[in-house]
């Protein structure tokens, strides 16, 4: 019994979230059908689940393989690219590749801004000590002036 509890309690944690299923299966439909109204019988949203986390460990086993063959620890995407070719899904290769190239644009230009933003929150936590190194203690030449002038 402990062990058929187990077992679900494993099963369930790797299940994917059904409202997600849900939607990505609806927008598709939509998009193929004229018909807007059409209804996803749980059995049928259970499938594609299911359909899709085989599918997912199908394809990582794969790519992990082909990491390991390279001599590296780390799966990355040409490796999951490869991963796809391999398991006869290569119709799917270019659309990934410009999904993943439009993903890297965009995460360029989020990087760059938070460089920015890092640079000038370091700048904002100098201490006296490097203010005084970078202009050479003209602020202390000058606090010590309005000292003796009081």
């Amino acid at each position: 019994m402990a062990k058929e509890a187990a077992v679900a309690a494993t099963v369930q944690a790797e299940e994917l979230p059904k409202a997600i299923v849900r939607r990505i299966v609806k927008e598709k439909l939509s998009q193929l059908s004229t018909d807007a109204d059409f209804n996803l019988h749980s059995e049928a949203l259970l499938a594609f689940s299911e359909s899709a986390r085989i599918f997912i460990h199908y394809l990582s086993a794969t790519a992990n393989d082909i990491c390991k063959e390279s001599r590296r620890q780390t799966i990355n995407a040409d490796d999951v690219l490869k991963a796809l070719e391999e398991i006869e899904f290569s119709e799917f290769v270019e659309p990934l590749r410009a999904s993943l190239s439009e993903f890297r644009k965009k995460n360029a230009g989020k990087r760059a801004g938070s460089a920015k933003a890092k640079e000038g929150t370091n700048k904002k936590r100098r201490t006296g000590k490097e203010a005084v190194a970078e202009n050479g203690g003209e602020d202390q030449a000058e606090e010590k002036d309005e000292e003796e002038g009081s």
